[in-house]
């Protein structure tokens, strides 16, 4: 057992096999996306509406605590306006916003679905990938927001730095697939890990500069050292650097966001693909 085991998952480790996986059930993929997303607003008298009031929502309250009460400054731009620092802390709170709904969620998704995982012939993949699709409606959403707020509010307005946007939001979507099968996939054995999911995601929040600038963490030159490497931090530095303050795009920082996305993505789709076979016997 334990050689194919470890086959299954050096196999896995090719990021094309998830990609090929993904291109050809894309259809289930969108049906269940599709699905999963109707099903977080069944019954909601606002429905789809709550996809834009809970972003403004939760970026009024940090706004009112962290830009009012404790005031405060990522230092992006000179003469910065409180509409500048409430756009990097929607920037900041939509990307970590996104990645911790898939962390806190993707726990117990296949302990959820038993049917579908006894069925032989199911690709039980596409249950943590549609789950992000619905994730990333709201994401979309978010970005959207922060578009608009830039280019009518924001000193600098908006530029052709917008354009980098699809290009500086692909790792972090890599990064969900790659965290969403990988907490699927081990919660199914480790039942503990969905209730560890929320300090996690709270640690993650901190590490990952959402509510001050990453100058801040630079002042404790050994934590910097390990931190650096948080590609969560990482992309919020660069999302809030090019898209709101117009700074050059860094490139070898954006290399090693697209190293992390895609080591993230193919080792998380590996680790669901080992632990695959003995999903049944478990549930």
């Amino acid at each position: 057992m334990a050689a194919p085991v470890s086959r299954s998952f050096l196999a896995g480790l090719n990021p094309l096999v998830p990609l090929r996986l993904l291109s050809g059930r894309r259809e289930l993929l969108w049906q269940f996306t599709k699905r999963n997303f109707e099903a977080r607003h069944k019954g909601s008298l606002l429905g789809m509406a709550w996809s834009v009031l809970n972003p403004l929502l939760m970026l009024g309250l940090y706004f009112v605590v962290f830009g009012m009460i404790f005031p405060g400054d990522f230092g992006g731009i000179a003469n910065a306006r409180k509409a500048d620092f409430a756009l990097a802390l929607l920037t900041g709170l939509t990307i970590f916003h996104f990645l911790s709904e898939v962390i806190n969620q993707s726990p117990t998704l296949i302990v959820a679905n038993p049917n579908l995982v006894k069925k032989v012939v199911f690709p039980v993949e596409i249950i943590p990938a549609a789950n992000l699709g619905a994730c990333l409606v709201n994401f979309a959403v978010c970005l959207l927001l922060v578009v608009v707020g830039q280019a009518i509010w924001g000193r600098l307005g908006a530029g052709s730095n917008l354009l980098w946007l699809p290009v500086l939001v692909t790792p972090v979507v890599l990064l969900g697939f790659g965290l969403a099968w990988f907490f699927a996939g081990v919660g199914v054995f480790l039942r503990d890990v969905a209730q560890t999911t929320q300090f996690l995601s709270l640690v993650l929040m901190y590490v990952s500069a959402v509510f001050f600038p990453v100058a801040r963490i630079q002042e404790y030159p050994l934590l910097w050292e390990v931190l650096k490497f948080n590609p969560v931090l990482q992309a919020i530095r660069l999302c809030r650097e090019t898209l709101l303050w117009h700074h050059p795009v860094d490139l070898l920082l954006l290399g090693w966001l697209y190293a992390a996305g895609v080591a993230v993505f193919a080792a998380g789709y590996a680790c669901f693909a080992w632990l695959r076979p003995s999903f049944a016997d478990v549930l």
